[in-house]
């Protein structure tokens, strides 16, 4: 049961990060390449018909490990206490920033919600991949100085940031340098995302200009995962050891890598929506790699005193885990009904759709 809520979860989770991945891409979009009135509103309408749907996803994740894993969401809920709230404000700025901004026919006013709108997606796509930096890289659990825990061994508590700025410190904090190329990869990845949801869902005037935007950034991107998996190993020796063990796994980065050369010919693709399922790889891809490198672990641990979070030893009860397959297979085809009627609804273009007025 352990291993069937973590492949749920998973596949939830990865949901997530493509739908709602795409709203935080065009946020970047938005904020650096939307210059003119027309361009803001359409790309601003691209996100904001989808987002409250996208994010649905999210809480389904959330509640779900909460359910299956009670002791691992315990824990990473009150060690990273500090990012989530800023997290929070962020998803919140976000929305009211896409909702607020056709209410009043003021230059000012909308001036100011589309900043809200743009840094708040930027830094949500920055701290959700320093997020992921933060599990890969693992947590001093029971935060333990000199053999001694301070506290119980699943629990931890990061600072934003330690002095040393290094992820190899007794007491890292939730930004060092490796974390941060994390969230570089992860701001790149849902940029390219977002345009390419653009490109789909739009007649924007800057359309042909994105495509070439969306090849200099996949070169970037490609430097980028070539430093950080070396990285990775110089951190983690032992990283790629569940891909050598169980080599069926390579099929994870095998999907991101496939994603990352297709989008190379995106100047060639003849249909929009060729981009986009590139796009979409990418993503999938490297949150599955992430976690496949990682299993049975949740969360490291970066000192010997304690035990990595597993999905073992984080679980709930066997009979709370079969109880709730039978309210998850409700709640997913509800689920999958709603996100179904709402993309049928709203498919094709959707520049002359009413939003926000």
């Amino acid at each position: 049961m352990e291993v069937f809520w973590f492949i749920i979860i998973a596949i939830v989770l990865a949901v997530f990060f493509v739908l709602d991945g795409y709203d935080f891409g065009v946020g970047i979009i938005h904020l650096f390449f939307a210059k003119t009135e027309e361009d803001k509103e359409v790309i601003a309408k691209s996100a904001g018909l989808f987002w409250d749907s996208n994010e649905v996803w999210l809480v389904a994740g959330g509640g779900m490990l909460f359910m299956a894993f009670p002791t691992f969401y315990a824990s990473v809920f009150s060690g990273f206490y500090l990012p989530l709230i800023i997290v929070l404000w962020l998803i919140i700025f976000r929305a009211i920033g896409l909702e607020f901004r056709g209410q009043f026919h003021y230059q000012m006013w909308k001036d100011i919600w589309d900043k809200a709108f743009g840094v708040s997606s930027l830094l949500l796509a920055l701290f959700f991949g320093i997020a992921l930096g933060n599990i890969v890289r693992g947590v001093n659990l029971g935060g333990v100085e000199n053999g001694i825990s301070a506290y119980e061994g699943h629990y931890f508590f990061l600072p934003l940031w330690d002095s040393s700025f290094s992820p190899l410190t007794e007491h890292p904090g939730v930004m060092d340098w490796f974390t941060i190329i994390i969230g570089i990869i992860s701001v790149v990845t849902l940029s390219i995302h977002g345009a390419n949801w653009i490109i789909l869902k739009t007649n924007s005037s800057i359309n042909n200009r994105l495509k070439s935007l969306i090849f200099k950034l996949n070169i970037a991107l490609s430097a980028l995962t070539l430093l950080s998996l070396f990285l990775w190993q110089g951190i983690l020796p032992d990283a790629m050891s569940n891909f050598v063990d169980k080599p069926y796994l390579i099929i994870f980065p095998l999907i991101y890598f496939t994603g990352l050369f297709g989008l190379f010919f995106i100047k060639k693709f003849k249909k929009d929506i060729h981009g986009f399922t590139f796009s979409t790889l990418l993503i999938l891809g490297g949150i599955t790699s992430s976690l496949a490198s990682m299993f049975p672990v949740l969360l490291p641990s970066t000192n010997s005193v304690n035990n990595s979070l597993t999905i073992y030893n984080t679980a709930a009860h066997e009979y709370g885990l079969s109880v709730a397959m039978g309210w998850g297979i409700v709640g997913f085809i509800l689920l999958f009904v709603y996100m179904i009627i709402q993309k049928r609804l709203m498919g094709g273009k959707i520049d002359k759709m009413d939003y926000g007025h």
